[in-house]
């Protein structure tokens, strides 16, 4: 069977259930571990605004997983500490996913698991790296105007920034309508310039880079389903 991505977002109002995601950051490794059926798993912090920055919003958490399949995922995305998560938030969103093309590790695992070609239709793109400190200030320096263009373009159907130490891991994910609205993103201003610097300076220890076909989603963020974008288009 295929494997499936699961990646769900939490958001907490008031500052006792902040207080109380900051402190699972910690507490929820252990039962994490232990869900049955789970495989590899991140928990992530986000970052304010778009989520593009090196400044923690203390509002939204994120639980990357991955499953054997997605009868499997949605069930155990909806019970054990996942269900702890969704107690205490005013608003929960789980999207999931299937692998269609990985490069690069994660903390040293290579955690997907492609199982599909290319596919026409809906996509997701993840990328996660880890910045040298030596150039935190230059790449931190671009990262406000790769914001600001995602942030305009209108067939981006979802975007974050979260990740698991604030400034130095760095993920970056997002959902598209077709290969080719993603690609007219990537390859163009801003974000294109900050690629060729990673690829010719050396920015990152550590990268990854993952696509994703959209297999289906539960829950709400900002009231509605973002998938429901894409279904318009």
């Amino acid at each position: 069977m295929p494997q499936i991505v699961s990646l769900s977002f939490y958001r907490f109002a008031g500052p006792l259930a902040r207080l109380w995601a900051l402190g699972m950051m910690g507490a929820a490794r252990l039962p994490l571990s232990r869900t049955p059926d789970i495989g590899f798993w991140k928990l992530c912090g986000s970052g304010a605004g778009e989520g593009f920055t090196p400044f923690p919003n203390t509002a939204v958490y994120a639980i990357l997983a991955t499953w054997p399949d997605a009868e499997t995922a949605r069930a155990r995305t909806r019970t054990g500490v996942f269900a702890r998560y969704i107690r205490r938030a005013t608003e929960d969103w789980t999207v999931f996913l299937q692998p269609t093309a990985a490069r690069g590790q994660w903390a040293g695992q290579t955690p997907f698991i492609p199982s599909l070609g290319a596919t026409a239709g809906p996509l997701a793109a993840l990328t996660r790296a880890t910045i040298k400190p030596r150039i935190l200030a230059r790449f931190w320096g671009r990262v406000p105007r790769i914001s600001d263009m995602i942030g305009r373009d209108p067939n981006v159907a979802f975007k974050i920034g979260i990740g698991e130490v604030p400034m130095l891991h760095q993920v970056t994910f997002s959902i598209w309508p077709s290969e080719t609205a993603m690609a007219g993103f990537a390859r163009t201003g801003p974000h294109a310039d900050a690629i060729r610097a990673v690829r010719d300076q050396g920015w990152f220890r550590e990268e990854l880079y993952a696509r994703f076909a959209v297999h289906s989603d539960h829950g709400t963020w900002n009231g509605t389903s973002p998938l429901a974008k894409l279904e318009a288009a």
